[in-house]
């Protein structure tokens, strides 16, 4: 008997989708003292290649904390769509006013009055480490169906798919 053999997605290019259309990420840095703090960062929308990137100022505490501590965390969430990303990486601070130039969008002027020309424009890099994200494709009904079914039979209720991603250098997956 011939068993199907189904087809399992590009961890990298599953986590570029689920990230995609998602606008805001909430990115975690180290302080000084080591308490955690977070902030909602607005994620530049393009192909994921292993790096998000993300506009800020160059004297803002987020650069003083990535500059002592480079470990970063991100969030994503999109609730109505079921779709939940923790990313772990690195970030660096970038001044390259071409990288700025391909990157830019007339809404960042809300944060950067003089536009590219502002002088505290800078970028924030991460390079991604580790991922794991949560997704369900399902509809609602089925979604629920499945739920009930979980209660009546005693079986665990399994909504939808969590994989975690190990990237190297080259934000290549490691298996």
């Amino acid at each position: 008997m011939a068993t199907k053999k189904t087809d399992k997605k590009d961890p990298i290019v599953h986590l570029g989708e689920l990230i995609h259309g998602i606008q805001v990420a909430m990115m975690t840095t180290v302080e000084q003292d080591g308490t955690l703090r977070s902030r909602p960062m607005w994620t530049q929308d393009r192909d994921f290649d292993g790096e998000l990137w993300f506009f800020t100022r160059e004297h803002s505490p987020k650069v003083d904390e990535v500059e002592r501590d480079h470990h970063v965390s991100l969030s994503y969430s999109e609730p109505a769509r079921d779709r939940y990303v923790s990313v772990s990486g690195s970030a660096r601070l970038v001044r390259d006013k071409e990288k700025a130039r391909e990157l830019w969008n007339p809404t960042l002027k809300a944060w950067f009055p003089q536009g590219l020309d502002d002088p505290e424009l800078a970028l924030l890099c991460v390079r991604v480490n580790k991922a794991e994200f949560w997704d369900t494709p399902n509809k609602r009904m089925v979604q629920l169906v499945g739920f009930v079914k979980g209660v009546l039979t005693g079986e665990p209720y399994r909504p939808g798919e969590n994989e975690k991603v190990n990237l190297d250098e080259s934000g290549t997956a490691l298996h």
